[in-house]
């Protein structure tokens, strides 16, 4: 199992699964572009890594996604060939749905959604051109049902569901593989940063995030899957059951999820 030669883009790498991933690409040889809001960070990451001096950092917000092509040419341009973008970066929720504001929504949208699509569609002409390559992108066990308190991350992560088996449909043949990758309970800091309902973060880690698979072992099983040409990983602990519990007994799903701890 070696990457040795190959270019893989990870955004989100500067915590949790991202920062993660970046290890494991990094000892199976890959040269690394690490992106995230936080350079300082990246920074961080990137000497940790092995063979920190051929990885580069590229800091990017997902928000402000209007210039991604232009990033991507630039990108393209400095390293050459691609082979592997992964969409991990985002943002989650832990509010009411009744009490939380549009502007959270729009957010979630913007950032999980609208600014995971806006890079991948920059990129796609060039993975598609080479023939090879492919793009992982990190959804949410919750991109297949819906808990509690996350109603807006639940619907960005739809969407970006939707959106990835848009891709491996239209472009199924073209030598590019898209796998999309389900999370449960991982422990990572990002319920730190889950908005409520009035945008602010939540600054606080959930319990059952906090008792989660070690990120280092999901960025092992992620791997693992894409070299396996899975189009779809359900990665955590018995939370991933409820993918199957809601598919064939979905009155018996219905009746779980609303007892069921989800912070």
């Amino acid at each position: 199992m070696t990457f040795t030669n190959k270019t893989v883009w990870i955004t989100g790498a500067s915590s949790g699964i991202g920062e993660a991933l970046a290890y494991e690409f990094a000892k199976l040889g890959a040269k690394l572009i690490l992106s995230a809001r936080r350079e300082k960070e990246l920074g961080r990451v990137r000497e940790a890594c092995e063979n920190s001096e051929q990885h580069i950092i590229v800091p990017l917000d997902l928000a402000v996604n209007t210039e991604f092509q232009n990033l991507v040419d630039s990108v393209v341009s400095n390293v050459g060939k691609i082979d592997l973008l992964i969409n991990n970066a985002g943002l989650s929720q832990r509010a009411p749905v009744l009490d939380t504001q549009l502007s959270v929504h729009r957010r979630l949208m913007e950032i999980n959604y609208l600014g995971t699509v806006a890079l991948s569609q920059a990129l796609l002409p060039h993975l598609v051109a080479n023939k090879s390559g492919g793009i992982v992108t990190v959804s949410s066990l919750v991109g297949k049902f819906t808990t509690p308190l996350r109603s807006a991350y639940s619907a960005s992560k739809h969407a970006i569901t939707a959106y990835m088996d848009s891709l491996r449909a239209e472009l199924s043949g073209t030598g590019v593989q898209f796998m999309t990758v389900y999370p449960g309970f991982i422990k990572t800091n990002i319920t730190y940063k889950a908005l409520l309902a009035d945008g602010s973060e939540q600054n606080k880690m959930d319990d059952a995030q906090n008792n989660g698979m070690d990120a280092s072992v999901c960025a092992k099983k992620i791997i693992k899957a894409y070299l396996a040409k899975k189009d779809e990983a359900f990665i955590g602990g018995k939370e991933t059951y409820a993918v199957y519990i809601k598919r064939f007994l979905p009155k018996i799903f219905a009746r779980m999820i609303r007892k069921a701890k989800v912070t």
